[in-house]
């Protein structure tokens, strides 16, 4: 079964819930805003991940640019940006899809959603 850690007023978010459900796959949902992932989840994924620390942020958002994180995200170690992360889920790049505790894919594109299938 997938996790999806996602923001439900996202149309983003709705969108690979409903691409998962469509491709018949089971999906438990996890609002990130109201329960985001604790700081140890957090750079376990980034840990995980080929990805930059970067892309774990929601840089389009509001509190992103609010809070001045563009100038200071790559100073960050993995700790303190997981810690950042996890003060506010409107911070995180979402949705995160989870399988079985490991880290997939953060955001939603159908051709990498099929890549994970």
């Amino acid at each position: 079964m997938f996790t999806l850690y996602w923001y439900p007023k996202c149309s983003t978010c709705r969108d690979a819930k409903k691409w998962l459900e469509a491709h018949g796959q089971q999906v438990e949902t996890i609002d990130m805003i109201s329960q985001p992932p604790a700081p140890k989840l957090l750079q376990q994924w980034m840990e995980e991940s080929d990805l930059p620390m970067r892309r774990f942020f929601n840089t389009s958002g509001m509190k992103y640019r609010e809070l001045g994180l563009k100038d200071q995200v790559d100073t960050f170690t993995l700790e303190e940006a997981s810690q950042v992360l996890a003060s506010d889920g409107m911070l995180i790049k979402r949705p995160i899809l989870v399988k079985d505790g490991k880290f997939l894919l953060n955001g939603f594109k159908e051709n990498e959603y099929e890549g994970v299938l």
